[in-house]
């Protein structure tokens, strides 16, 4: 999405700047995630995290990975409940293409579940859990990154309309 569009757009600039923190911290995530998966020791993930202070870089991937799945989750709902009905409401022509938005938080949530479920039991001895957490990453990331620039784009038209987000007042 050009950023020229979401200067003109304030409320799209500001789904964007959300979406950008989820591109970010996906993007620091599946760093620690591949370092991880090469057998990189804790004290060299540790390096590449800033901000939690813990004992150990699988710690802090689980941590951060659960992080992250709890603020996407979130991120999603709000969106389903509140965003979407006043997509509908506003532009009923953009109904199939928040039914998608829908369907796509539906397997999001599904790859963030499979996320948290493989960060949870994450420890240093355990490689079939790393893969998995690798692989399950690496799929978010695709779907994840493709849904976050169809939904900007999508949703641009209608968000230029607005002066206000209809929902809060």
């Amino acid at each position: 999405m050009a950023q020229t569009q979401a200067a003109h757009n304030p409320l799209l600039a500001q789904l964007q700047w959300v979406h950008d923190m989820v591109r970010r911290d996906l993007a620091a995530v599946r760093e620690l995630a591949r370092e991880v998966s090469r057998g990189a020791p804790a004290s060299g993930i540790q390096e590449g995290v800033r901000g939690l202070q813990t004992r150990g870089g699988l710690f802090q991937l689980r941590v951060n990975c659960l992080r992250y799945c709890a603020f996407v989750h979130e991120h999603h709902t709000n969106e389903d409940v509140a965003l979407f009905p006043a997509v509908r409401r506003s532009a009923p022509q953009l109904n199939a293409t928040v039914d998608r938005l829908e369907a796509d938080h539906r397997v999001v949530g599904g790859l963030l579940d499979e996320i948290e479920a493989t960060a949870r039991v994450l420890d240093g001895d355990d490689t079939a859990a790393r893969t998995r957490l690798v692989e399950a990453l690496e799929t978010l990331s695709a779907h994840l990154l493709e849904h976050l620039a169809f939904e900007e784009k999508a949703l641009a038209p209608v968000l230029a309309s607005w002066k206000t987000w209809p929902f809060h007042g």
